[in-house]
């Protein structure tokens, strides 16, 4: 099977199947230890398949000594991951929910990032993969539905994916695994039962970095990731009723994220307009929407608009008013095509 076809889909020989989101997650860990005996996968409960199942099975067919529990500490599980890591072994690390990632915070940004710079390439862990569930799920409050992206965005050294379906998760997280660096890996946990769609059943990767155009336009442009793409993609239906034609693009890796792929569709449609679940101040939106500033200025025809979650803890009886909806999107489309 030659690279562009892992890299497509191509599902190495075999068919595809419609299944959801975390069983595509769980095809994606039994390749990774499958095709690589130096694989660990372990977390919080994943000896039994976790609390959304996606490691179901492992234990069971690769053995404790390669899917394993781990105390409840997450500061433990990535120091002990990086450490196994840099012995030259494929760690994959779950942190059983993005809002407790923080207590593993200093590892994955004083130790991880830094590892293979400080060390002047001679050593380093990028066999490290820190997978975790983010974002809303409907009644999780705010220790269940937070979007932490935007914190590990800011670190040189570590890569960010989001996938937004099945098909997506599978093949970027393999990829993520066997990328030579360390790979923050956030899923849709409202998508993981949610979410289905015919995926392809053997190995194969998508490419890490490379934004996917997943709806043509030509009036204005809408980015975001992970879960937000479904919203997203309602409110282009609901614009094209109005005549408005979006062009929507999935990011799916934050860093090093797609600029050129960016650019060339605002440079196309003069209009810009991000949407994400994180708090809009600070969020990875503005990173884009400076950019994109930068390197668009003369074709801009209206400022860069972004549709966010709003600048609060996450609410659990008003998650409804925190959301960027559908409503919130397309209100905002026609102010920025009007403008």
């Amino acid at each position: 099977m030659g690279v562009a076809e892992r890299r497509e889909g191509g599902g190495g020989g075999g068919g595809t199947k419609a299944v959801n989101l975390f069983t595509a997650v769980n095809q994606a860990l039994h390749i990774a230890l499958d095709t690589d005996p130096r694989s660990y996968v372990f977390g919080e409960d994943v000896g039994f398949g976790g609390v959304f199942r996606c490691t179901t099975g492992l234990a069971d067919r690769f053995g404790k000594n390669r899917v394993f529990n781990t105390p409840l500490c997450e500061q433990g599980i990535a120091g002990f991951a990086i450490g196994l890591a840099a012995m030259g072994n494929r760690a994959i690390a779950e942190i059983q929910f993005a809002d407790y990632i923080f207590p593993a915070f200093d590892q994955l940004v004083n130790e991880a990032a830094k590892f293979r710079y400080r060390s002047g390439n001679e050593f380093n862990c990028g066999g490290l993969t820190i997978r975790s569930p983010y974002g809303a799920v409907g009644h999780g409050g705010h220790y269940h539905s937070q979007s932490p992206e935007a914190f590990f965005c800011h670190v040189p050294g570590l890569k960010v994916v989001i996938p937004r379906s099945p098909r997506e998760a599978k093949g970027l997280l393999l990829a993520s695994i066997r990328d030579p660096n360390p790979v923050i890996f956030f899923e849709p946990k409202w998508l993981y039962r949610l979410s289905v769609e015919e995926v392809p059943e053997g190995d194969y990767m998508l490419p890490l970095s490379q934004a996917e155009v997943i709806r043509k336009g030509s009036d204005i442009t809408l980015i975001g990731w992970g879960a937000q793409l479904a919203v997203l993609e309602q409110a282009c239906e609901d614009a094209a009723k109005d005549g408005i034609s979006c062009e929507l693009i999935d990011l799916r890796t934050l860093i090093p994220w797609d600029k050129e792929t960016v650019e060339a569709s605002v440079s196309k449609t003069g209009k810009l307009l991000i949407s994400h679940e994180a708090p809009i101040t600070g969020g990875f939106g503005a990173e884009i929407a400076a950019s994109i500033a930068e390197r668009c200025f003369l074709r801009l025809e209206a400022p860069v608009a972004r549709v966010c979650g709003l600048d609060t803890p996450f609410p659990l009886v008003y998650e409804p008013f925190y959301m960027p909806t559908k409503n919130k999107i397309l209100d905002a489309i026609k102010a920025t095509v009007n403008y």
